[in-house]
């Protein structure tokens, strides 16, 4: 009798330990799975974000709105109007803008991406576009409050993501391309509610880029480029601009030159031996139908320009 009555506890015990612990059920083959979240307007999330070809940003995004695409997605912004200037020229952040309710989607060229497949369970596989890549895509892995997930394409590049089920979003993003280079990591530092002030999306679009490298003694490039609408929400508020310059010694120097189609100077900037900046972000305030720009080199020069159009959205929260 006392056997059965230590076997009857110890059986008790056991059930009590295991029930609710979703990290040892998924690990024996339990059918786990994660719900897509609610997301509420003040919702947000401080990411740091890192390119190769850029400094370390670091942005709050907040859910601006649940009522986009008449009532069926989330508006995703960032509470300071020169990151949100920032990621539009840099366009390194896929997750800004409207977010389905269903799967958390984002939009890339007006399409909504699945990029998690809610509900998420093991072994769950599925399909999507991203930074114009095809991917092919599956859980492989959910324990405690993460739900671990990769995705790969024809050409060996891949993503590696983490949903943190506590954050509501990811913990972290990484997107590695064929030749086994980070192009984009999305790290999660904090998250939180019901945040208040102001919050921006600026919708971008791409106008002009270019580096220019040990092009030689007194040597001078002219190029110009065409200033169309927005494909479907009209003109541009502003013309944002990024860069990166850096002059050698003795008698390197850099003079740049962006003038409308009036011939008025909308950008003039000028380096000399040994100057230099980096990350430098402007706005041209006065859209034009055609720029002209003058690049000016000598000796050791190293010059790179983007350029991008931007509309503005606000919400003040």
């Amino acid at each position: 009798m006392r056997r059965a009555l230590s076997l009857a506890v110890t059986t008790l015990l056991l059930a009590t330990a295991l029930s609710g612990c979703s990290s040892i059920s998924s690990i024996v083959g339990g059918s786990d799975s994660v719900e897509v979240p609610t997301w509420e307007v003040g919702d947000w999330w401080l990411y740091t974000f890192s390119t190769p070809d850029y400094t370390d940003d670091t942005a709050r995004l907040v859910v601006a709105s649940v009522s986009e695409e008449e009532g069926s997605a989330n508006m995703l912004g960032i509470s300071s109007l020169t990151e949100a200037r920032r990621h539009a020229v840099l366009n390194h952040n896929p997750f800004l803008g409207r977010m389905t309710h269903e799967d958390l989607a984002a939009f890339e060229n007006g399409v909504a991406q699945t990029v998690m497949d809610f509900p998420l369970e093991e072994d769950g596989t599925w399909s999507f576009t991203l930074f114009s890549i095809e991917w092919s895509a599956d859980v492989r892995g959910i324990s405690s409050n993460y739900v671990t997930m990769g995705a790969s394409s024809a050409d060996g590049s891949k993503l590696d993501y983490v949903y943190d089920t506590d954050a509501q979003f990811f913990s972290s993003f990484i997107w590695t391309d064929s030749s086994d280079i980070e192009q984009m990591r999305m790290m999660l530092v904090d998250s939180g509610v019901g945040h208040s002030g102001d919050v921006y999306f600026v919708r971008g679009g791409d106008l002009y880029s270019d580096i220019w490298e040990d092009t030689g003694p007194d040597v001078e490039i002219r190029d110009t480029f065409f200033v169309s609408d927005h494909p479907s929400d009209g003109e541009w508020d502003e013309i944002i601009y990024f860069l990166d310059a850096d002059c050698g010694s003795g008698s390197s120097s850099i003079t740049l030159t962006l003038r409308d189609h009036g011939s008025i100077s909308a950008l003039e900037r000028v380096w000399g031996p040994g100057a230099s900046e980096s990350g430098t972000l402007g706005t041209i305030p006065y859209p034009s139908e055609e720029y002209t720009l003058t690049a000016s080199f000598t000796g050791d020069t190293y010059l790179r320009l983007k350029i991008a159009g931007g509309i503005t959205s606000s919400w003040a929260l």
